[in-house]
């Protein structure tokens, strides 16, 4: 008992106040198994409110407020078994905000990278773009082939590659898009090259049609005729 004494004089001494502030869990080791048993007091005499106790265990009690409990927690095994208790569900409660935040900030980094990703695939997309017209019904007139499904092109784009229809020679060729009334809103140019039997013509610089929907692609070799395909501009 001396030395259960001995122990809880070293406790409320500056030991037990470090224990207290949640410094040292070899202090709990080292004295928690005497304080918890060797201590009664049945009648709780002297004993402060459980929310004294509740201000210690987290922490949130005034020094000169704390060093008031201190001989008494190193005691009175009552309270000291209460004081530990609460430590055991505040540090639960710490534990379980830890993974909420840390599960929210991995929420935001997903989040975050999930829309760099739909970005950057949204700037590639529109930076290039492609048209085949190999298996294309050409029209002679800016009239639509309702037989076929429109081509479709991004209104934004830095570099066109246009497959031409099959047996197109090389050679440069002029490429325009008009509206349904006629009014041009983009005409470029570019030399077409023949490779392994398909004929590709590539134009590059950034480019931007103002309005969006259905159209229609014309391009020729000049100077024949111009070839018209419906287009829908997304």
């Amino acid at each position: 008992m001396d030395v259960l004494r001995s122990r809880s004089a070293r406790y409320s001494d500056g030991a037990a106040f470090n224990y207290a502030l949640g410094a040292s869990p070899c202090i709990l080791d080292a004295l928690g198994r005497g304080l918890l048993k060797e201590f009664p007091n049945p009648e709780r005499s002297e004993c402060p409110g459980l929310d004294v106790l509740k201000r210690v265990a987290s922490r949130t009690m005034p020094l000169a407020e704390v060093e008031r409990w201190l001989d008494h927690l190193g005691s009175c095994s009552p309270c000291y078994r209460d004081f530990t208790e609460l430590r055991k569900v505040r540090e639960a409660k710490r534990r379980r905000t830890l993974f909420a935040v840390g599960a929210g900030i991995l929420v935001v980094i997903g989040t975050a990278g999930w829309v760099l990703i739909q970005q950057h695939n949204e700037t590639v997309l529109s930076q290039a773009a492609v048209l085949d017209l190999r298996n294309r019904s050409a029209s002679r007139s800016p009239e639509q082939n309702l037989g076929e499904p429109p081509l479709e092109l991004r209104r934004r784009f830095s570099q066109l590659n246009i497959y031409l229809p099959l047996g197109s020679p090389e050679g440069d060729y002029e490429v325009r898009i008009v509206t349904t009334d006629g009014d041009t809103l983009l005409n470029i140019g570019g030399t077409a090259r023949l490779d392994d039997g398909i004929t590709s013509l590539q134009m590059t610089g950034k480019a931007s049609v103002a309005r969006h929907g259905q159209c229609t692609m014309q391009i020729r070799k000049p100077p024949a005729e111009w070839s018209s395909y419906p287009l829908v501009l997304r």
